[in-house]
């Protein structure tokens, strides 16, 4: 679980998104951000949460937000998913665990018994000064960009 707080400032992080392109946060200074961090390409939970921000991303973006996921997944692996659905987003490969460390997502997790390391599905809400608006802790997939547009604190 992440120690960052709304209010604090969301910590700079430069990757590589799917098409080999250079992202960094600070590239989007001046612009509200919807950084979403999920577990996996192509799984059940990831795909759907990835799907709701496509379908509503022409919205989200007329409102200002830009958005950018982050999961453990190389650069192929993006790729293929971004192609599978039409994803319009940037998706960062942070291979190494330096983003999602600096975020404070990654850690154990227990699922079916076993206990493993991975990714806390969490959704850092950033406004256009790099300050964290709101984080959502409990994303729900199916209906993320809602819950991003209800939980933005003006």
């Amino acid at each position: 679980m992440t120690n960052l707080k709304v209010g604090d400032t969301a910590p700079l992080f430069t990757g590589v998104d799917q098409n080999g392109a250079s992202i960094s946060l600070k590239d989007f200074k001046g612009k509200k951000v919807v950084l979403y961090f999920y577990p996996k390409d192509d799984t059940p939970g990831c795909t759907a949460q990835a799907c709701n921000l496509r379908d509503n991303y022409t919205s989200l973006l007329s409102q200002g937000f830009q958005v950018i996921g982050v999961s453990n997944d190389n650069i192929k692996k993006h790729k293929k998913f971004e192609d599978k659905y039409q994803l319009p987003f940037p998706l960062v490969a942070d291979e190494d665990k330096l983003i999602v460390e600096q975020y404070g997502v990654y850690g154990e997790k227990k699922f079916m018994g076993k206990t493993y390391m991975g990714i806390d599905r969490t959704t850092f809400l950033i406004d256009e000064k790099g300050r964290i608006n709101n984080i959502i802790e409990k994303p729900d997939t199916a209906n993320q960009s809602q819950q991003v547009l209800d939980s933005w604190q003006s």
